[in-house]
């Protein structure tokens, strides 16, 4: 019970890592607002509170904002689990889909992390934001998603100097290749699956995909007090494959 009556907000939390993390910190005691794109929760508890919506929309995340300031009061967690993945060469990506790329990862971030600073604790506050390992590695047909990534944990670094005298501290994870739905599905629609999965392995270190949990236990770390003395950082938790 780490993180017992400790209130959070977690965004992307309908499936894959924001869903593990959620169901993480719910076992850990928190109090939770969640959101996600989804009309509903898939195992949504009934003590949390869900709002769906689009952090591409400042209005919304306004009212996200004024949701958790009347259900949770100060903040101490903020988890940005949300995100859109891309795949296309860059010369064919069209200046829709690069706006959309950078919009869902790194400008709705800045939303959130704007709106909610206000409701920061005075006993401090965590953000843990959740990058990629392809924003510090450069790979073909990621160009656009690479940016919008690397450009967060800029985002995250430079927010962790400007709030620190707030004591508000701004971390990042970034995970490697994780056998999220989306993953697993990406996987299914290749001519042969499971050899396209072994490639995959293969190119890391440790040779498996990550589990959602394991990034949660990354996440759930940043959020805690074991990391109090903590921001500005990324934390890797890709198996080894920024290590080459």
């Amino acid at each position: 019970m780490r993180l017992q009556n400790v209130n959070a907000v977690i965004t992307g939390a309908t499936s894959g890592i924001g869903q593990a993390v959620a169901s993480r910190f719910r076992r850990e005691g928190a109090n939770l607002l969640l959101t996600g794109r989804r009309l509903h929760l898939p195992d949504k508890d009934p003590e949390d509170v869900y709002l769906p919506g689009d952090l591409n929309d400042e209005t919304f995340v306004s009212e996200l904002a004024a949701r958790a300031a009347d259900h949770l009061g100060e903040v101490e967690v903020v988890v940005l689990c949300h995100g859109h993945q891309a795949s296309s060469p860059l010369q064919d990506t069209s200046y829709d889909d690069a706006r959309d790329v950078l919009h869902s990862n790194l400008l709705s971030a800045f939303l959130v992390m704007k709106h909610l600073m206000p409701l920061a604790a005075a006993s401090g506050t965590s953000m843990v934001c959740v990058s990629s390992r392809l924003a510090m590695v450069g790979m073909p047909n990621q160009t656009l998603y690479s940016a919008a990534k690397g450009g967060l944990i800029a985002l995250a670094r430079g927010a962790a100097i400007e709030w620190a005298p707030h004591d508000i501290r701004v971390n990042v994870v970034a995970p490697g290749l994780t056998a999220t739905p989306v993953i697993e599905a990406s996987f299914q629609r290749r001519p042969d699956p499971a050899a396209y999965r072994r490639t995959r392995e293969d190119s890391i270190p440790i040779g498996r995909l990550a589990t959602p949990e394991e990034i949660a236990d990354a996440v759930l770390f940043l959020a805690g007090p074991e990391s109090s003395y903590i921001t500005g950082a990324v934390l890797p938790v890709d198996g080894g494959y920024t290590a080459f």
